[in-house]
């Protein structure tokens, strides 16, 4: 099998991608090609789902109705429907991006406290997010960013038990909130304050191998070796990686156990497979389940290992 073209031979989300980060297109043919997203497959589907309130499945993080007992954490309130259309890369500026956005700005509200969705809310894993959506469609996180610089913790990264009197940092926040400062930089240019804080959060991760303990060498967590989509809230080996590619960080011999793990998973035909799905209501899978080849995983794993070579 051709795995590229297995990869354009896909869903405009994965197509465009495909030909933005490993054939080098044209300009001309990556603005057709991701004019598609709007109109078709994965993001025309979920961009049906939107109620005319501007939010998916009655919710801003959690849909409405939601029963606690339900198995895993549910996946289509509008928090996570706007991070699927980030992913799948719909063109902000498309007249469709412009009208779902202001329906969640004018209409959508976190659980928390009643905030207005792109006032964020208190903990700084769902503020990164909120950061990471507001830059990339073009609405005013600057409050949402002030408030992260502020919480940043001694050791470089970020947690949500902070509030809690945690004073380590969680790599499960430390990727969204990073993820979100780069958004933003993208946005705005970014501002001294907020590089310095992305440096000191990606030395977090790095200190540690993105993925061992620094005081001991041991393994943080074995989940963090299996690699999954969406990713959701949730940290491994090659979500840190595509950030620090995206990033445009220089590969250092800190990354190279994690650059191992990724090569390590590809199979004999050239793919990687989707290995750890997080349970919980989705609107429509994106692959065909666990176990088995996953577009979206290749065409990540394919761009770091091409930025990890290259560098």
């Amino acid at each position: 099998m051709d795995v590229l073209d297995w990869l354009l031979d896909s869903d405009p989300a994965i197509r465009w991608q495909a030909l933005r980060d490993l054939t080098g297109a044209g300009a001309d043919e990556l603005s057709a090609e991701r004019a598609r997203v709007a109109a078709q497959g994965w993001g025309a589907r979920l961009l049906g789902l939107q109620a005319d309130d501007g939010q998916w499945d009655g919710g801003t993080y959690f849909p409405a109705p939601f029963d606690e007992s339900e198995p895993g954490q549910p996946w289509t309130a509008t928090t996570y429907s706007l991070l699927l259309l980030r992913e799948f890369g719909l063109d902000p500026g498309s007249e469709a991006a412009r009208n779902a956005v202001a329906r969640v700005r004018q209409n959508s509200r976190w659980e928390e406290a009643g905030q207005p969705f792109f006032e964020g809310e208190v903990e700084p894993c769902i503020n990164g997010m909120t950061v990471a959506l507001g830059a990339y469609f073009g609405e005013d996180v600057d409050g949402v960013v002030t408030r992260l610089l502020g919480e940043q913790l001694d050791d470089g990264g970020w947690n949500c038990e902070a509030e809690r009197g945690s004073t380590r940092s969680s790599f499960d926040t430390t990727i969204n909130v990073l993820e979100g400062l780069l958004e933003y930089g993208h946005a705005t240019g970014g501002t001294p304050e907020v590089t310095a804080a992305r440096r000191r959060g990606e030395e977090y991760l790095l200190e540690r191998g993105l993925l061992r303990r620094k005081s001991t060498g041991g393994l943080i967590d074995p989940a963090w070796l299996q690699f999954s989509h969406p990713v959701r809230w949730h940290y491994d080996v090659l979500r840190g990686l595509d950030y620090l590619r995206a990033a445009g960080a220089a590969v250092d011999e800190r990354t190279a156990e994690a650059v191992g793990v990724v090569r390590s998973k590809r199979q004999p035909d050239g793919t990687w497979h989707l290995e750890n799905s997080h349970p919980g209501r989705i609107h429509f899978p994106l692959d065909e389940g666990d176990g088995r080849p996953s577009r979206w995983n290749t065409l990540r794993a394919m761009r770091v290992l091409d930025w990890a070579e290259r560098s």
